[in-house]
């Protein structure tokens, strides 16, 4: 792998952090902005609390269209304006009815970057780095996610009650860095050939970016030949051929957010106290989560194109298990608050070596060239929509139920994750994008 290609790719997965952050980083304005405004639980949950993820729903959904019409890089460009404004929005928010409209800008930012940034990702790489270069997209979403704990630990007493202001507003600054820095990507050369016919630029960024001279011959041939069998093809995502990438990108994504991560990550301060934290206790051991999910994140880089995607899915799904039912047992047993603590981190581990490495670069993989924007929006808006509905209702969830009820529903269906990694998934590692296509499409 060459400079270009790293630099392209680290920076395009930037976007992943600023997704990490800016979903994480309301955790920590959570209690002081219910105490502040006093608005029922069905608001806060419905409105402060997971407005922005009804924002990604809306995002993820339409970001197809920006991402073909315009290309790869402009919609990367436009994410960083998203997460700008709404950093800037949500810190200056004077009630909860313009903090819940600059949230909803953050998320359309966080659902559009779930799209752009996997695609573009997976359009500069080759069948021997896709994976170690895909997955700098959820390194840095978990980075992110880290930073945005220690950073709302820091600020906490800041600036007095609006302390948590600061929390927000603080992502103003990688926002903008980002949005410079992604002024200098080359633009996708699988976009350049499909949506502008240049073939001319594109073996330009290939030549840039490719290992090799062969290297880059040898794919931009592949593409131009799968260009040239599916240019007059005029088919929606939705056609039958694309039947099984359709419901392999719909069930990841369902069992992504039915292990309980946006549950655990969106109200780690709250789920901690309940296990037995005090309240600054347990904004310190968010970060510990943070910790671990990076550090199992970067385990999983190491084996993503080494033992696959589906062997981490193995790995993820039967920790998922152990490690609720045992959080489970350990609230319905009322057993200490370090028990509880070690195996939600057991949790966080699973997700982060099994699913986090894998569902963005395997989505991003199973739809064809033509259809690939639209099918990370399918895949995606499926995730988005189930995380949405978790963080709505898990507000009262977490009120209204013991904390074990919701760690056995958690874990019944990553029972069924385990199943679907056995007998549906298949192995996506070492193959191109094109061998791909011709393995999954009917």
């Amino acid at each position: 792998m060459n400079k270009k290609l790293i630099l392209a790719s680290v920076t395009a997965s930037l976007a992943g952090f600023l997704f990490g952050f800016d979903t994480v980083v309301i955790s920590g304005a959570n209690l002081p902005i219910k105490e502040l405004w006093q608005t029922s639980e069905w608001f806060h949950g419905t409105f402060i609390m997971s407005m922005a993820l009804w924002g990604t729903v809306v995002g993820a959904l339409m970001a197809g269209m920006p991402t073909d019409k315009f290309g790869r890089k402009t919609t990367l460009i436009w994410i960083g304006v998203l997460y700008f404004i709404s950093a800037v929005g949500s810190g200056l928010a004077p009630d909860p009815y313009s903090f819940s409209i600059f949230r909803f800008i953050g998320g359309l930012g966080v659902g559009v970057s779930s799209i752009a940034a996997p695609t573009y990702i997976s359009e500069i790489s080759s069948a021997n780095n896709r994976g170690r270069l895909g997955i700098l997209y959820q390194f840095n979403l978990v980075f992110g996610i880290l930073i945005a704990f220690i950073s709302n630990y820091l600020l906490q007493g800041v600036g007095g009650d609006n302390d948590w202001r600061w929390m927000l507003g603080i992502e103003a600054v990688p926002a903008l860095v980002y949005t410079l820095m992604v002024l200098g990507v080359p633009k996708s050369p699988r976009w350049l050939i499909i949506y502008q016919n240049d073939s001319t630029a594109a073996s330009k960024v290939l030549y840039e970016l490719a290992g090799s001279p062969e290297q880059a011959n040898l794919m931009l041939q592949d593409i131009e030949e799968d260009h040239r069998k599916t240019k007059n093809d005029q088919s929606s995502v939705f056609a039958p051929k694309y039947k099984r990438s359709l419901i392999l990108a719909f069930l990841i994504a369902f069992f992504n957010q039915l292990s309980g991560i946006n549950f655990i990550l969106y109200y780690a301060p709250e789920i901690l106290q309940k296990a037995g934290f005090g309240s600054s206790d347990s904004l310190l051991s968010s970060i510990s989560i943070g910790i671990v999910n990076l550090a199992f994140t970067f385990l999983g880089m190491v084996l993503i194109d080494r033992a696959g995607r589906k062997q981490l899915m193995y790995i993820g799904s039967l920790g998922y298990i152990v490690s609720l039912f045992m959080v489970a047992y350990g609230f319905y047993a009322e057993l200490s608050s370090v028990f509880k603590l070690v195996f939600i981190l057991t949790f966080i581990a699973s997700h982060a070596i099994g699913q986090g490495s894998v569902i963005w670069i395997f989505i991003s993989e199973i739809f064809p060239n033509r259809v690939r924007a639209y099918g990370q929006a399918w895949g995606s808006g499926t995730h988005w929509v189930f995380a949405a509905l978790i963080t709505l209702f898990g507000a009262v969830l977490i009120n209204a139920f013991e904390p074990w009820v919701a760690f056995i529903f958690f874990g019944c269906f990553m029972i069924l994750q385990l199943l679907y990694t056995h007998f549906m998934m298949p192995e996506t590692k070492g193959k191109s994008l094109e061998e791909l296509e011709k393995e999954l499409v009917r």
